[in-house]
C-alpha cells in the first residue's frame, strides 16, 4: 500500500453561512506531485490553509505522516516539514534575496538574541552555515550571484523563484505551491515547471500544487483532485480527469461534457 504524506479526512471549513470546504478527502502519496484544481471559489486555497495550519477545520482532520495537525501552530507545522508559497507574492521587499531565504530558516536555528549580541561561537557557526545553505537554494532556483540584490528590484519571475527558495530554506518534506506560474510568460512557465519536477526528482520533496494553467497541471501531475463549490467532485490521473464529465461540466458549464465530446470527435 502506498504511504501517504498528507491525508485529509472529511475536512470541512465554514465561514459564517458559507461552507468553503465540505467533507473533502485527499490522500497525497510521498514524493508525488499532486495538483488541486477547480474553478474560482472552489475552495482550493482554503484547503491549503487547513493543511498549513492557517485555518482549523470545523470538522474532519488533516494528518501529516500519520500525525494529526489539529491544535498545532503554524510554526510547529512548519517545523514538522511543511512549507508553502502564496498566490500573491509575499517577499520582504526591502531585504536582499539572501536575507529573504535566511528568514525561511529561522525555526531551524538554535541561536538566541543573546548569542547575536555577544557574537558567540554558536552564532558565528550557525550564521555561516545558514548563509551557505541560502546560497545553495538561490543557486538551485537559478538566482546565483544575486544574493545581495534587493528583492523588490527582481523581475516578477525571479521573485516567484525567490519565494520557492525561501520556502526551501526550512528543508521541507512537503511544499505547497499556490499558483506558482500565475502571471508568468510561456518561457518562465516552462522554467518553473522544470524546477518543480527537479524538487521532486532530486530531493524527494512532495509537491501539492494549486494551478489554473491546465497545460502545467496535466503535464506535471502524478495525481489530481478537483474541487467545485467546496466539494471534491473527482480525483485521478491526468488522463482520467481530462475525460471526467463532472470536471468538464464544472469548467464549461451544463452541456460542457457533450460539447467537449463532440469537439474531440471532430478533431
Amino acid at each position: 500500500m502506498t504511504e501517504n504524506i498528507i491525508e485529509c479526512r472529511e475536512v470541512t471549513k465554514i465561514f459564517g453561512g458559507l461552507t468553503a470546504v465540505n467533507k473533502v478527502d485527499v490522500f497525497v502519496p510521498k514524493s508525488s506531485i499532486f495538483s488541486i484544481i477547480g474553478p474560482n471559489g472552489a475552495g482550493k486555497t482554503t484547503l491549503f490553509n487547513c493543511i498549513s495550519g492557517f485555518y482549523t477545520p470545523e470538522h474532519g482532520e488533516v494528518y501529516f505522516e500519520g500525525e494529526p495537525l489539529r491544535g498545532k501552530t503554524t510554526d510547529a507545522i512548519a517545523s514538522m516539514g511543511i512549507s508553502r508559497t502564496y498566490q500573491n507574492i509575499r517577499l520582504f521587499s526591502n531585504l536582499t534575496t539572501i536575507e529573504n531565504v535566511l528568514v525561511g530558516q529561522h525555526h531551524r536555528l538554535r541561536e538566541t538574541w543573546v548569542d547575536a549580541i555577544l557574537n558567540t561561537r554558536r552564532y558565528q557557526t550557525e550564521e555561516k552555515a545558514s548563509i551557505q545553505e541560502g546560497v545553495r537554494w538561490l543557486n538551485f532556483v537559478g538566482l546565483q550571484g544575486l544574493g545581495n540584490t534587493p528583492a523588490r528590484s527582481m523581475p516578477y519571475g525571479a521573485q516567484r523563484r525567490l519565494e520557492i527558495a525561501r520556502a526551501l530554506g526550512s528543508n521541507p518534506k512537503l511544499l505547497l505551491l499556490d499558483e506558482p506560474t500565475a502571471g508568468m510568460n510561456p518561457q518562465e512557465t516552462l522554467e518553473m515547471t522544470a524546477l518543480i519536477r527537479r524538487l521532486r526528482d532530486e530531493f524527494g520533496i512532495t509537491i501539492i500544487l494549486i494551478e489554473h494553467d491546465m497545460h502545467v497541471v496535466m503535464g506535471i501531475s502524478d495525481h489530481i483532485a478537483v474541487l467545485d463549490f467546496g466539494l471534491k467532485i473527482a480525483d485521478g490521473t491526468p488522463k482520467e480527469i481530462q475525460a471526467n464529465p463532472r470536471v468538464i461540466e464544472a469548467y464549461l458549464g451544463p452541456g460542457g461534457a457533450a460539447l467537449a465530446k463532440k469537439y474531440s470527435r471532430n478533431k
